[in-house]
This record gives C-alpha cells, structure tokens and sequence, in this order.
C-alpha cells in the first residue's frame, strides 16, 4: 500500500498538471483576442493576466517539489525566488479582481462608489503594472534578506556565535511582519470586496422582495455569478493565508506528507478557482466547447479509418 506522502505527491502532480492546462487554455483564448481586437475588456485583461502568473506559479511550484524530491537544494533558492515573484504576483491579481467585480457588480450609493465604478476600468492596466512593480519589489526584498543571511553566516567563525544569534534574531523581528503585511494586503482587499459584494447582494434582494419583483433580474445574476468565485475562493484563500502566517512566524513546520498535504490544499483551490472561471465567462465557455467538439470529431474521424 503506498504512504500517504506518495498519495499526496501524485495528487499535487495531477492537479498542478491540469491547473497548468487550464491556465494555459484562458491565456491561448484571451491572448488570441487581445492580439487580435488590440484590446481587451478590463475584467478579461485582469483575469488573462491573472491566469499567465497561476501557470507560471504551477510551473515554478512542479520545478521546486521535483528539486526537492531529488535533492538538489544547491539552486533550490533561485527558484524560491521566481516563486515569491509569482505568487505575490498572483495575491495581487486576484485581490484586483475581486475589487473589480465588487466595484461593477455591487449597488451602493455612496460617491466614492461612484466615482469608483466610473474609474475602475480605465485605472485596470495601472493596477497590473502596479502589481508587476510590487511583486519585483519583493523579489528585491528577499534577494536582500537571502544575501544578508548568507554574509552573516560566513562571518560566524571570525565573530562568535552569540553575535551572530543576535543578528538573525534581530533579522527575523524586522522581516516577518514584513512578511505578513505583505501577504495579508491584497488577502485584505479580496476579503472585503466579497463581503461588499454579499452584502450588496442581500440589500438587493431584500428591494427586489419590497417591490415583489422577481430574484431572476440581470443585476441579482451577476452579483450570484461574482459571488460563484469568490466566496468559493476564500475558504482556501483564507487556509492558505493562515498557513503562510504559521510557516513564517514558525509555529510549527510542515513535514513528511504533512508538507505534500499542505502544498495539495494550497494548489486546489487555485485550480478550481480557474476551473470556476473558465465556467462562468461565456466567452472561455464558447472556446471549450468549441474545443471539445472539434477534438470529439476528430476522434470519431480517427475510429472511422482505423475500421475501413
């Protein structure tokens, strides 16, 4: 009977593997039109954008688990490196995203709304350029702290232990809330768009019911379908916040099938957030459908000649 490790290890694979598919099937289908039109709506511009820095953080995170599998922690941190780049890259995507469902889709009367709702689409290529900027900031900050461990650690033998505890020590209590706030912010900013979005929601409905109209008009659909892929997100989101937090404050660590246990709940509720995507925009609907059909036909036309 295999060890829960394996188990875990061939789960991680599968999904990552159809995470990588996926991604890469709404970064074809979105690219193709972007290339195309020369333009893209905002939200398809955040969700392409979004989708090409999962499939990169798949690809990182498959490459990282294989080094550790076969030992080959000697350039293990460079690719730690992409994958710190990646997946702040991805935090901030999808925070983006969620206040850009909440900004269109929610009904709220307040001016800033307003303001908001009128800005948010021109404002959508700054947010991701921003995001860039962000996440190659924190590659920065950790190429930094990665070098300034390694010195201190080379100056051991000629500077005493003690000093070099106090060192690190102080390092650690400078880095972690860093690191916290780093990750908490955009986790933030996605957790109180989809309460915005819920509440919203149950105000609209709560009008719909005065005025004894029906739950079936378009702004209630849209509010249910936004609300598919968030609120379905944030129970991993949240787990995978929590963990972060535990790993870095280190609280415990995570070892043996423990770690592969880990590393399947992180990465399947980024997979199945990108499966809930693809389901919900018509338009990625359309292009799988269209995919499936013409692979169903080939498949029949291949049976056909093999039995003639």
């Amino acid at each position: 009977m295999p060890s829960p490790a394996l188990i875990f290890m061939a789960v991680f694979f599968l999904e990552s593997l159809a995470a990588v598919l996926q991604n890469g099937f709404i970064v074809t289908v979105l690219g193709r039109e972007w290339v195309r039109c020369r333009m893209l709506p905002a939200g398809d511009m955040i969700v392409a954008s979004l989708a090409a820095s999962r499939f990169c953080l798949h690809g990182v995170a498959i490459l990282n688990n294989l080094l550790t599998v076969f030992d080959f922690h000697s350039i293990l941190d460079y690719f730690n490196i992409l994958w710190t780049f990646f997946n702040t890259l991805s935090s901030w995507l999808t925070a983006w995203l969620a206040v850009f469902y909440c900004v269109k889709i929610a009904i709220f009367s307040h001016p800033v709304f307003f303001w908001l709702k009128w800005r948010i689409s021109r404002s959508v290529p700054r947010l991701l350029l921003g995001s860039l900027l962000v996440a190659g900031l924190t590659v920065i900050s950790s190429i930094t702290g990665t070098v300034f461990l390694r010195q201190m650690t080379a100056s051991e033998s000629s500077q005493g232990n003690r000093t070099l505890a106090h060192r690190v020590q102080s390092y650690w209590r400078f880095s972690q809330p860093h690191a916290i706030l780093l990750w908490l912010t955009p986790f933030l900013l996605f957790l109180v768009s989809t309460l915005l979005l819920m509440f919203s929601l149950h105000r609209h409905l709560g009008q719909m019911r005065d005025h004894r109209l029906g739950p079936r008009d378009p702004s209630t659909q849209a509010h249910i379908t936004a609300l598919k892929s968030l609120a379905f997100f944030l129970v991993f989101y949240t787990s995978y916040i929590l963990s972060l937090i535990v790993v870095i404050v280190k609280i415990t660590t995570f070892q043996g099938h423990w770690r592969w246990a880990w590393e399947v709940v992180t990465y399947t509720g980024i997979c199945l957030h990108s499966s809930i995507l693809v389901l919900s925009s018509p338009k990625l609907r359309k292009a799988l459908k269209t995919r499936l059909w013409k692979a169903l036909d080939k498949g029949r036309f291949i049976s056909s000649y093999q039995f003639q």
